[in-house]
């Protein structure tokens, strides 16, 4: 059985209670949540993980992904990669090589992750169609079909499925005309095989099979959005809109099949158009998690866009969005180094918090004992309160000041030392 047809019968999983306790929301909320859609908990039946919850009334949760190219196969430094996310806090990861055998790399993140995995099944069908006959649009159907359940049958935890590249989006995208194209790599994959053998999308026609192999092993379906804007000049146009409109059909079809599902959404996005994104995408998938990439709300800091995509997730949470994958500085330019990785759940745990924080998601405790512990330059308090104390403390470390219960930012002229001795301790009858 899947968690959403548990659910649905009434039954409280253990993923359920799981989730419940972690978020501090009732065992109710969660049940009667995934029941209707809008919380999925990705947990493959094949696999023990721990389990992690996706949608409305809870936290954002932080992606991180990791894989080879082809021109760089190094499994040691995925696997790395990978354990470098977990320990700096990401909540889920996907594993999308396309280099090197696929099988191994893929089986090795499952078996070192304790937490969801997610894939994007078409890589390696068109993949292995190229290594094999030359190009993508060679791929035999079944092969698609057959790579998700493999992948599937591996662990796979919730899956990137590119059903809603189909005629239709691709000719409203062809009318319409854009700036940078297609951008999503599955998409462009589905694309090529779709015009060159004037054949509908297989894993649209036939999207009851997708939805037997993940109901089979309880994958969460990831409708991808291979539509999505590649740049801010091509944002929320009708290519976007009427793909969003076949995603929410596959989403009606999936629940009612006893699938879990979550919504893809764009990738290159300005600030102002993110609350309308969230609203269309929850109005019209009937209020699915909505699965944020990035996003990029301007097209001109690569090697930053880290910082870029913080500042999109800190919008996108803010707007109710569910799940943030992260954007590391390398994007755009390069396969993201270890230390990439760092910086990009780093970067986009924050974004996340303070949308959470704007929104109400999180109550600001954490905040209000930082600040707290600032007015009493407790340093070791305030070490315990922040997001990455390891960081903080070697920061300040760094450049250590005279007196203890200061920083070298202010020194002997710290504002908070001289108010804590001067105002708030003074009896003076002025200021009563």
């Amino acid at each position: 059985m899947t968690q959403i047809s548990d659910a649905k019968k009434g039954i409280l999983t253990e993923e359920m209670k799981h989730v419940a306790k972690i978020e501090g929301v009732s065992e109710d909320f969660i049940l009667r949540s995934v029941a209707n859609g809008t919380i999925v908990i990705p947990s493959n039946v094949n696999r023990d993980i721990e389990a992690a919850g996706i949608g409305a009334g809870l936290r954002t949760k932080v992606n991180a992904t990791v894989g080879t190219s082809t021109d760089i196969v190094n499994f040691d430094e995925e696997v790395l990669k990978a354990q470098i996310a977990i320990d700096h806090g990401a909540d889920c990861l996907m594993e999308l090589s396309i280099g090197g055998d696929l099988d191994v790399i893929r089986n090795r993140v499952l078996d070192m992750s304790p937490l969801p995995v997610g894939s994007v099944p078409v890589y390696q069908a068109a993949i292995e169609s190229i290594r094999e006959h030359g190009s993508v649009i060679y791929m035999d159907e079944d092969d698609l079909f057959n790579t998700i359940e493999k992948q599937a049958k591996d662990g796979i935890d919730f899956m990137a499925v590119h059903s809603s590249i189909n005629i239709e989006t691709l000719t409203r995208l062809k009318r319409q005309g854009r700036v940078t194209g297609l951008v999503s790599r599955g998409g462009s994959f589905m694309s090529g095989w779709i015009v060159e053998n004037e054949k509908e999308n297989p894993l649209y026609s036939n999207f009851d099979y997708v939805l037997e192999i993940a109901k089979e092993h309880d994958v969460v379906l990831s409708l991808a959005n291979g539509m999505r804007a590649g740049s801010i000049a091509d944002s929320t146009d009708r290519a976007q809109i009427q793909e969003l409109i076949i995603l929410g059909e596959l989403i009606d079809r999936s629940r009612d099949a006893g699938v879990q599902c979550m919504i893809e959404g764009p990738g290159h996005i300005p600030i102002n158009e993110i609350p309308t994104n969230v609203m269309i995408q929850k109005k019209m998938c009937s209020n699915a998690p909505f699965y944020m990439l990035g996003p990029i709300v301007c097209d001109v800091a690569p090697g930053y866009d880290h910082i870029v995509s913080a500042i999109g997730a800190a919008s996108s949470a803010k707007a109710g969005a569910d799940f943030i994958c992260y954007v590391t500085p390398a994007e755009h330019l390069a396969l993201p180094s270890p230390e990439d990785v760092k910086e990009g759940v780093i970067a986009t745990r924050i974004g996340a918090y303070a949308g959470d924080l704007a929104s109400g998601q999180i109550d600001g405790s954490q905040d209000l004992a930082m600040a707290e512990a600032r007015k009493r330059l407790d340093w070791e308090a305030q070490y315990g309160c922040a997001m990455f104390p390891e960081a903080a403390r070697a920061k300040r470390d760094e450049r250590p000041p005279e007196e203890e219960d200061t920083c070298t930012m202010c020194g002997n002229y710290c504002a908070v030392k001289i108010v804590n001795q001067w105002l708030d301790q003074s009896d003076s009858e002025l200021i009563k």
